[in-house]
């Protein structure tokens, strides 16, 4: 089952403007500025002493809807539509309309709060049912919509539980799966919160939800204001990517959600300080996913032609380290499991790109991370290929390939020195590498390294996956050539 992450549920160059660096960022002036302090800690708009002219990004929040009526988001929604009934434009829930609210609600309306992306245009997909609950198919549905309309950014502040201990708990969904790949091999950059211990077997939980554990997902945790990490942020060693503010967090509410029977002074005033308990509160990896969601959009607003895996390197990269002098006490100096490369600071982002920090090149054979479908097939062999690995964001490149009974597989990794590969080839018939059984394993290479070397001859013919596997931590993205070969069967003798 799937869940809501809160608690309780073109331009061809670079368009950073006419100005150099600047010093001081234009000022927010909404008449709920004092109440963002989340845009301050962002460095929202530190990069800008005024607003820059840059390409419009759709941006893609996939949750409850919106209060379309809502005078925040006047002109501010590209498209939306409905994967469990009802309508788009109606939010009964609020988390969509207060998820939507942190990126995109204008910010020089002179009403309310200012969504930190002011280049986003919104795709709303609803899908939180009547009865509270996200459907699968209706999730997977809309990431393919919303690639399909264009979307360079998705937002995904929803989660399914995560146990590798315990499949009868764990959530894996092969179609979320394919969905996020589909999107991202469409180009859209995806975003998820690593979701709340409150709906977890303990609190906090150790691992991240799904879809932040799954390939090629931005997984953000949450951080509160003075540094440190709430119990209810779930952590986790290889899925928490980036943390950002997620407690205490004001933003839009739909307007049928203001309480004003208590407070008269809420009348006509959508925002959370006059709705529901929940989100007085504002607490939640749900709302630190869509900072991250927003500061990702600037990046294309600024260069449309950053693939996802870049925009990924820049804000995880760009990160201002969580530790104890910047309080944290629980996280260690480096990427850690509470807060991954640390708290989103965009103005630094933003300096990657206007100073020239050379980017890794786009991985273009992505989607590649599992047996089945996932895998990137390779065709008639032989063939050499050149890609690249990160072990904390795409541990593992998967290639099909079909081999006839008898027919020797001979494969030959090439990479840097400073790499930990290894390379291993599974059985026809195997569908999740994560959960494939040892028998599963047909061969693997002898050690782990920049060079490795892998031989295997058929026993059975059928299509067969050769994983290339980074197994140790780096700050370096490993560029790798493969080649592989095919020796006819040996004839048999006489």
């Amino acid at each position: 089952m799937r869940r809501l992450a809160a608690l309780g549920f073109a331009c061809a160059a670079l368009c950073l403007g006419a100005e150099g660096p600047s010093a001081q960022a234009f000022p927010n002036s909404q008449p709920d500025a004092a109440r963002q302090w989340y845009l301050t800690q962002d460095n929202a708009w530190s990069a800008w002493s005024r607003p820059p002219t840059l390409a419009t990004v759709k941006v893609a929040v996939i949750d409850s809807g919106i209060d379309a009526g809502d005078p925040a988001f006047a002109g501010q929604i590209a498209a939306g539509r409905s994967f469990v009934g009802g309508s788009w434009q109606v939010d009964t829930n609020g988390h969509g309309t207060f998820v939507a609210g942190i990126i995109a609600a204008n910010a020089f309306n002179g009403i309310g709060v200012a969504g930190i992306a002011f280049n986003a245009k919104l795709l709303i997909a609803k899908v939180l049912d009547s009865e509270g609950v996200i459907p699968p198919g209706a999730e997977a549905s809309a990431i393919r919509w919303a690639a399909n309309e264009g979307a360079g950014v998705i937002n995904l502040s929803l989660g399914g539980l995560r146990d590798p201990n315990n499949p009868e708990l764990d959530g894996y969904s092969r179609s979320e799966l394919e969905a996020v790949e589909y999107a991202y091999s469409k180009g859209a950059v995806i975003v998820a919160a690593v979701g709340n211990g409150t709906t977890a077997p303990t609190h906090p939980w150790p691992f991240a939800d799904y879809p932040a554990a799954l390939p090629n997902v931005l997984g953000v945790a949450a951080l509160n204001e003075d540094g440190s990490v709430p119990n209810f942020s779930n952590r986790d060693p290889v899925y928490v990517d980036l943390a950002a503010p997620g407690a205490g967090i004001f933003s839009t509410i739909p307007r049928n959600l203001e309480d004003s029977a208590d407070d008269p002074g809420c009348a006509g005033d959508p925002y959370s300080n006059c709705g529901p308990a929940e989100f007085q509160s504002g607490d939640g990896t749900s709302f630190a996913a869509p900072q991250v969601t927003a500061a990702a959009a600037l990046l294309l607003g600024i260069d449309p032609r950053l693939a996802p895996d870049q925009v990924d390197w820049i804000l995880e990269r760009s990160a201002t380290d969580m530790t104890a002098a910047n309080g944290c006490a629980e996280c260690g100096v480096g990427r850690d499991a509470l807060t991954g490369w640390g708290r989103l600071d965009i103005a630094r982002a933003v300096s990657f790109l206007r100073e020239g920090v050379a980017l890794p090149p786009p991985d273009v054979l992505e989607p590649d991370d599992d047996a089945g479908s996932q895998a990137h097939a390779l065709g008639a062999l032989p063939q050499t290929i050149t890609s690249s690995e990160d072990y904390w964001d795409n541990a593992s490149d998967v290639f099909a390939l079909t081999l006839r009974r008898g027919k020797e597989l001979v494969a030959l990794l090439t990479g840097p020195a400073h790499a930990t590969m290894t390379l291993r080839l599974w059985r026809p018939g195997t569908v999740r590498l994560e959960t494939a059984p040892a028998a599963a394993l047909a061969a693997s290479s002898v050690a782990a390294g920049g060079d490795q070397q892998l031989s295997y001859r058929a026993i059975d013919g059928g299509v067969y996956y050769l994983e290339v596997l980074d197994l140790a931590p780096s700050r370096r993205r490993a560029i790798y050539h493969l080649t592989v070969i095919d020796r006819p069967a040996t004839p048999a003798p006489a």
